[in-house]
């Protein structure tokens, strides 16, 4: 049986190269190829491919912002190409995850299809690496600016200023923006380490608010006060967070 593979690059010449590079491997099978994140994304959850040549420089959402969106233990196998991010590829290194340094050769190319063909089957056999080399390559960067949602059959880019506040659902978050919300599979203690402490507070275990859209805060009973958004929606600042508001002191 064939591998049904995928190929992320934002550069057409790339996206050439390793699919001559593919000819003549009867074992695997170009399904389809993508040109960006989002379309990475909506081609993943769409086709299940077995194997996903993705691309780590790519504008508005990069390869690990594609891996995020889709989530580790739902990845395909995955060999990762980056053209200059040193660290980049001493977190693969670190966490075994594959991946080629551009410009690579046929030998090169060669011996990570081996590694496929070996190895760990038509999926991701272990998620945990990828959560580890996530970890290890965002815990430098900034905080989320933009976060991928659905909208409708698509996926669009929501900049992060717009959520005016994010409520827990279980295993997900609700995403509240102006005359809707979004349902992402997250976690909210993920979340909130995600999200610019100076713009977001969480002011409950469930909730989550940006403080642009405050318009003011009441005290209640117990401690505890409400929150009231600019649209009237009315949550609840507990007290185990109220330290993190100084102006009730």
């Amino acid at each position: 049986m064939s591998l049904r593979a995928l190929i992320v690059d934002d550069e057409i010449l790339a996206r050439q190269r390793i699919r001559q590079m593919l000819q003549g491997e009867a074992d695997i099978e170009v399904s389809q190829e993508c040109s960006n994140g989002l379309e990475a994304v909506e081609a993943i959850e769409k086709l299940r491919p077995d194997l996903v040549f993705l691309d780590i420089q790519m504008p508005e959402l990069d390869g690990f912002g594609v891996l995020e969106a889709v989530g580790p233990d739902r990845m395909p196998a995955t060999i990762f190409i980056t053209a200059y991010d040193q660290y980049a590829v001493h977190a693969f290194d670190v966490n075994a995850v594959d991946y080629l340094l551009k410009p690579f050769d046929k030998e090169r190319f060669q011996r990570t299809l081996q590694r496929i063909r070996e190895g760990k089957g038509k999926s991701n056999e272990d998620p945990q690496k990828m959560e580890d080399l996530l970890s290890e390559v965002r815990k430098d960067q900034p905080f989320l600016e933009r976060i991928l949602v659905r909208v409708g059959e698509r996926q669009a880019l929501l900049k992060v200023s717009q959520v005016q506040w994010v409520e827990a659902e279980d295993n997900y978050v609700r995403l509240h923006v102006e005359g809707g919300s979004h349902l992402l599979r997250q976690t909210m203690n993920a979340m909130s380490k995600k999200l610019d402490p100076h713009q977001f507070r969480r002011i409950h275990r469930s909730a989550i608010v940006n403080m642009d859209y405050i318009k003011e805060l009441q005290p209640w009973s117990s401690g505890d006060y409400l929150v009231i958004m600019r649209d009237g929606t009315r949550l609840t600042l507990s007290r185990t967070y109220r330290p993190q508001f100084s102006e009730l002191k």
